[in-house]
């Protein structure tokens, strides 16, 4: 079935696709995104990509650098961006299900005797919100408009626990919610975080993180107890009073980059040990044995847990071959299989109404400046199979 589809990455702010643009995937140029809420600049890489558009590199020198060589890291997501002060008014009053309490359980409260350290972290917490985004609330994930309950294979919860236990115990969320999302605090859940502007180098595939910071960031690093390597980080970050004290401080950059060797672009399969699920069946909640669906698509998602502001969206998408032309513009069907799905989009309540619309043939042609500018051979050119 996989033969059937061709990928195509684009990212934005939000989550209407018509503001997104195409990323050129494995070029070592980020894509750049602006909002009120974050400046940002990305780069997706993906191992054996023979998406779109056509003149992809099917590789990226990324790969063959550590530790990704030896993890055979099979795609990655370079974020750097900086924070912006929302201006009054801006950030959204909502209840998101995906936060409780990190004091008290739902049926028993602080006792008194904690109360006076409860409401002094309060205040701390307070102070910090004010200089930027509290490391409790960074969240990166995957979302849904739709419920995929009915849709989800034999074996799922125990895929879950898997990922849980192996790649992120932070990992918290509901697939089986009319909503449904999968949320891991950002610090960990990004294999590399770096408090600075980190490092750009082309022949390294252009954004570049180690776990660290600059000067500074290193300064702030230790000032809170942030551990120096990226597993112990990872860990340290589990509890909700170490996340309390690390603040994305506003006008300042930070770099995050997320790589694993689980899901598989090219076979469209998520391998974990002693277990594989093929995701191509059940890609966007939609069974795919009876008529081919026109599109599906996986969303990952940068965003703040306590306003519900989202930052910076990046979404996969699958289109069926034949609804792509030959110089990888969409043809209609791709394009009203899209307007479905932010439609969709528009019923959950991500995408506000009167959402001002983007021409995706200007976009595209955009992204095909990009590689004409690097001269980048196609596989046919090249003579790959």
């Amino acid at each position: 079935m996989a033969e059937k589809y061709i990928i195509r990455v684009t990212a934005g702010s939000n989550y209407d696709l018509d503001q997104h643009v195409v990323v050129p995937v494995n070029s070592h140029e980020p894509v750049k995104i602006s909002s009120d809420l974050i400046d940002a600049e990305l780069n997706v890489r993906v191992q054996n990509y023979h998406g779109l558009p056509r003149n992809s590199p099917n590789t990226s020198p990324y790969f063959s650098l550590e530790p990704h060589a030896t993890n055979k890291d099979q795609y990655s997501l370079a974020i750097r961006f900086t924070p912006k002060k929302p201006s009054s008014g801006s950030r959204a009053a909502s209840i998101d299900p995906s936060r409780p309490s990190s004091t008290s359980s739902p049926s028993q409260g602080p006792s008194s005797s904690q109360t006076s350290s409860l409401e002094d972290s309060d205040e701390d917490s307070d102070e910090e919100a004010g200089n930027g985004i509290s490391g409790e609330d960074l969240q990166f994930g995957n979302d849904f408009d739709h419920p995929i309950r009915d849709r989800l294979p034999p074996g799922f919860s125990y895929a879950m626990n898997i990922v849980k236990w192996w790649i992120d115990p932070g990992l918290e969320g509901d697939a089986y919610a009319d909503k449904p999302y999968l949320y891991g605090p950002a610090l960990s859940s990004f294999n590399a975080v770096h408090a600075g502007p980190g490092e750009f180098d082309p022949e390294k595939g252009g954004l570049f993180f180690e776990e660290g910071g600059d000067e500074e960031g290193l300064r702030e690093r230790d000032d809170i107890g942030a551990p120096e390597t990226a597993k112990d980080r990872m860990k340290w970050a589990l509890k909700p009073a170490n996340k309390s004290r690390w603040v994305f401080r506003y006008d300042k950059p930070y770099c995050l980059d997320f790589f694993n060797p689980y899901l598989d672009f090219n076979e469209f399969s998520l391998r974990l040990p002693g277990f594989t699920l093929p995701i191509m069946k059940y890609w966007d909640g939609q069974s795919l044995r009876s008529k081919p669906k026109r599109s599906h698509t996986l969303r990952y998602v940068l965003r703040n847990r306590s306003s519900g502001d989202t930052y910076l969206v990046i979404v996969f998408t699958l289109y069926l071959k034949e609804d792509v032309n030959g110089d990888g513009s969409l043809k209609p069907a791709a394009l009203e299989a899209t307007n479905q799905d932010k439609e969709m989009a528009k019923e959950s309540g991500r995408i506000e109404a009167g959402t001002e619309e983007v021409s995706k043939d200007e976009d595209y042609q955009e992204a095909r400046k990009r590689f004409e500018k690097l001269d980048v051979k196609s596989d046919e050119d090249e003579g790959v199979d």
